[in-house]
């Protein structure tokens, strides 16, 4: 009896060839593979091979965008939705409370119309961003139709990535039982399913920064952003110098934005989300808490041409929060 191989041996064997033999998959292969996957026709001991076998050799741009388009396709996305900007949230802070959301919310009440996707609860000691929204309550979308609701009402929606790509979310929640990120963690960022104009993303590791920003220009998104973020999330650290790496009118740019302190904070011994809500309202002053939602929003304002210096973006970002209504 002759053995067929199976259809998806093909992208373990490119990857897994040994030191002379592999290579990284072409875009049009990370397309094809990530097809396979979505639609559920690999086993799970193959699947596991290709996400440890990619978590090694770590993933390109070109990987990245394969991996991208073959998501983009597998969900459905209602017409004539506009958003300004794409935010993705999926690390979670362990170190700081995710002060990024009132950043989010900060522009979002400013009339820039912010979708947010993310996922959590798949790494153990960390705060995720469904947690704090619901502190803060603001209720999550469950499907394109509130997303459409709450964009028009408050401009600002999250949507977990489990209600418009199942799979890709059970694919995230393999961490705990891999003990390591996957290329899910990567591609997910750049997913931006109501393709806006604009997208933010954070990382951890500063390599996957020019990984992203070329990613991005492959999946022609015209106007991205991404930062070596706080925990991984995008969010700036105001302790420290932090590099924006962009795609700008489909051109590359790197730009250096200086520490907001001389001095490092401590980390927070307490991540309660109440906090947020606090700091909101002006019924607490955090320095630290601040400066992270004014520098945040600042590289976002310039990121979407809403200033034209670091200095503009700053003193529009601290106009807002002076303004905001608490």
């Amino acid at each position: 009896m002759e053995i067929t191989e199976h259809p998806f041996a093909e992208f373990i064997k490119i990857l897994g060839k040994g030191k002379k033999g592999a290579r990284p998959l072409t875009q049009d292969e990370a397309y094809r593979a990530m097809q396979m996957i979505l639609a559920e026709q690999v086993e799970p001991i193959q699947l596991g091979a290709f996400l440890m076998l990619m978590r090694v050799k770590e993933e390109t741009a070109e990987e990245l965008a394969g991996f991208v388009q073959a998501a983009r396709e597998s969900f459905v996305i209602p017409e004539k939705m506009s958003v300004d900007l794409d935010w993705s949230s999926y690390a979670g802070k362990r170190r700081h409370l995710p002060w990024f959301i009132l950043s989010v919310l900060l522009l979002a009440e400013n009339g820039i119309k912010i979708f947010m996707h993310g996922a959590g609860g798949h790494t153990a000691g960390r705060v995720y961003t469904e947690q704090v929204l619901a502190a803060l309550d603001i209720e999550t979308a469950k499907n394109f139709t509130q997303v459409a609701q709450q964009l028009n009402e408050r401009h600002f929606s999250y949507l977990p990535l489990h209600c418009f790509c199942p799979k890709l979310a059970d694919m995230i929640e393999l961490r705990p039982l891999m003990g390591l990120r996957s290329p899910v963690h990567t591609l997910v960022r750049l997913l931006n399913p109501l393709r806006a104009q604009h997208s933010m993303q954070g990382i951890f590791h500063p390599s996957y920064r020019a990984v992203h920003q070329h990613a991005a220009l492959l999946l022609g998104q015209e106007n991205m952003t991404v930062i070596k973020g706080e925990g991984g999330e995008t969010e700036r650290n105001p302790d420290v110098e932090c590099l924006a790496q962009s795609v700008f009118a489909g051109q590359l740019q790197d730009e250096m934005w200086g520490a907001l302190f001389a001095r490092r904070h401590l980390k927070e011994e307490n991540l309660e989300p109440a906090q947020l809500k606090a700091v909101w309202q002006g019924q607490a002053e955090e320095e630290f808490a601040t400066a992270t939602i004014i520098g945040t929003a600042a590289i976002a304002l310039k990121s979407l041409g809403k200033a034209q210096t670091q200095e503009q973006a700053h003193q529009l970002a601290r106009l807002y929060w002076q303004q905001r209504k608490r």
